[in-house]
């Protein structure tokens, strides 16, 4: 068997794929042998002996290409551990508990996935970077985001942490 982790991710904005990016550092530094793809770019897990899923929580679900990812691989998931990553409140100073619920609440629509670990951290957002179809979701006085200015409220220490006790959660 390889000795090869997957970190892949989906993003919508590149925050997620920042935070991919720092977890396969962190391994890396552990001398582990380390992959680092977007779920896009993944063709097959042949040869990996673990997977870091990273997605933005958005609209109450996991990204499309993330539910993609987890469709296409199905089988060969369901035999590797998993640590799941998420990023999704929309303030930095938001109680993480009500984000969670929200997240076990998607994660009950794929009752085959049962991650290792899995942790939510607070996002990023730069209203001037939106989509189209974001912007117009924004202007609503009713969305959360209305009226919100940019921040990066990502936790880059409590992220290193966790990326340092993936080897441990990984080796099942």
């Amino acid at each position: 068997m390889s000795n090869v982790i997957l970190v892949t991710y989906a993003t919508r904005y590149g925050s997620t794929r920042e935070v991919a990016e720092k977890i396969a550092t962190r391994l890396r530094e552990k001398d582990l042998q380390v992959d680092l793809k977007s779920v896009e770019h993944v063709t097959s897990l042949e040869g990996y002996r673990a997977v870091v899923l990273g997605t933005p929580f958005y609209v109450f679900s996991l990204l499309k290409d993330a539910l993609r990812f987890l469709d296409t691989f199905r089988a060969e998931l369901e035999q590797l551990p998993v640590a799941l990553f998420t990023l999704g409140p929309i303030e930095p100073t938001e109680d993480l508990t009500g984000a969670r619920t929200q997240i076990d609440r998607a994660l009950e629509k794929i009752p085959w996935f049962k991650p290792v670990v899995a942790e939510i951290f607070v996002g990023k957002y730069d209203p001037k970077g939106l989509h189209l179809a974001d912007k117009l979701l924004a202007a609503m006085p009713a969305s959360p985001l209305h009226g919100k200015p940019a921040y990066d409220g990502r936790d880059w220490n409590a992220i290193a942490e966790w990326a340092d006790a993936l080897p441990a959660a990984l080796a099942e």
